[in-house]
């Protein structure tokens, strides 16, 4: 029953996620054209661009993530065992068969994208092919279906591309301010202490914005995780098959080259794993739960 809550949690929260994005978006415009003194024109504008954003990012998140990972689609006469593996399994699971990428990169890493089960996509590294053995890599593919069949993949994917979007607006504005100067002052504004004030604003919004999106990222992000790891389990009837990949996989140094902030929480272990800090503080910013609880849940299963 948990599961199946957590898959109408996860539909809902994904319009959610794009209205409030919407109305999030066109605040942000409204303060940042004010503090720069262009006018109310653009808060429309905002309206409409950021609608047409969720819209896009429910639609083409997955091509999105996949571009920007340099992953490359492979067919069955590719890599036959790995495409077996990944059938026997959605078999087990009542899944339809995801098509799969690869990443030409040695660091060991997975991740899957897509919409739902329908047009879901699994992805791997050359590296976790390599280094994984068979039971190993079963126990990753099992995770990667558990967000597959429990939409996270859609949830995850939206999150991605929005957060990536607020990021990239509110370093437009710092630079603006910086090397483009203040524009001319709107009709509407009454001097320039009322300008300043939304300067001031828009400031604070482009330095905190980011972050208040990213923690909201990395919530959903860790939560999913364990719900994943505990279904993967339950589909390969091996939790330490999974347990011992995620040892493998977080103690191997490699970074992933080509993950970047919005699309690290797809990931099966935290692709910047080799710079990941210690502090309490720091580990708000974790794009996951930490590997040992994982590997500890998994055991007492």
């Amino acid at each position: 029953m948990k599961i199946y809550s957590s898959i109408s949690a996860n539909k809902t929260k994904t319009w959610l996620i794009m209205l409030l994005f919407v109305v999030f978006i066109t605040t942000i415009v409204y303060v940042f054209s004010k503090a720069l003194g262009y006018g109310l024109y653009l808060v429309g504008f905002a309206l409409i661009f950021g609608g047409l954003t969720s819209i896009g990012s429910y639609y083409y998140s997955d091509k999105l993530v996949l571009a920007t990972s340099g992953a490359k689609e492979v067919k069955k006469n590719d890599s036959p065992e790995l495409f077996r593996t990944v059938e026997n399994l959605c078999i087990g699971d009542g899944l339809p068969m995801p098509k799969i990428y690869i990443i030409n990169d040695p660091s060991p890493n997975a991740f899957a994208t897509g919409r739902g089960p329908k047009n879901s996509v699994i992805c791997f590294t050359t590296g976790i092919l390599d280094k994984l053995n068979k039971v190993e890599l079963e126990g990753v593919i099992a995770h990667e279906l558990s967000h597959v069949k429990n939409y996270d993949i859609r949830l995850m994917g939206v999150v991605a591309i929005l957060v990536g979007f607020i990021a990239l607006l509110a370093n437009l504005f710092m630079q603006q301010l910086w090397f483009g100067g203040i524009g001319g002052r709107d009709r509407d504004d009454r001097g320039s202490n009322f300008q300043a004030v939304f300067l001031l604003v828009g400031i604070v919004l482009a330095i905190l914005s980011p972050i208040a999106a990213t923690l909201i990222q990395l919530a959903v992000s860790r939560k999913r995780e364990f719900l994943a790891d505990a279904s993967g389990a339950l589909l390969t009837r091996y939790p330490e098959g999974l347990a011992t990949a995620l040892e493998k996989i977080s103690a191997d140094p490699a970074t992933l080259k080509t993950a970047n902030n919005a699309t690290a929480h797809l990931f099966i272990v935290n692709p910047f794993k080799g710079k990941s800090a210690k502090s309490w503080f720091s580990s708000l910013f974790d794009t996951h739960p930490p590997v040992a609880e994982r590997i500890k849940a998994l055991r007492e299963m």
